[in-house]
């Protein structure tokens, strides 16, 4: 069964506060595509929460230790996108809140449009 990926709403008007493809910087190497991804922890639920800056914000409800937070990024990044998990590598950020997302197997233009179409159905 597929879960329901969130993307949250401002209270102010409504708005859909989620990411816009074209602000999510993709970088394209010969080892795959690199992205910045931003996490909070201990959150209520799995969303997308917005952008930062450059970096995809995501909230998770996994705790931070024994690197369960990062397991929870890599499995629903996978869901997300639909892609199997061994596609995902944290290439940088083990221990922190910003991390170095790599793709494999994949396009740079097919990741950003698999990942608007995953913004637009939420």
């Amino acid at each position: 069964m597929r879960r329901k990926i969130w993307c949250r709403k401002r209270t102010a008007n409504a708005k859909r506060l989620c990411v816009s493809s074209e602000t999510v910087r993709l970088n394209e190497t010969a080892s795959g595509i690199t992205f910045a991804v931003r996490v909070r922890p201990r959150a209520r639920r799995n969303a997308m929460v917005g952008e930062l800056g450059d970096a995809l914000k995501l909230d998770l409800t996994a705790a931070p230790v024994d690197g369960k937070a990062n397991q929870a990024c890599i499995e629903f990044l996978a869901e997300a996108l639909h892609l199997p998990r061994s596609a995902f590598l944290i290439a940088s950020g083990q221990t922190s809140r910003n991390k170095v997302i790599r793709v494999s197997g994949i396009t740079a233009a097919e990741l950003r449009k698999r990942l608007q179409t995953e913004v637009d159905a939420s």
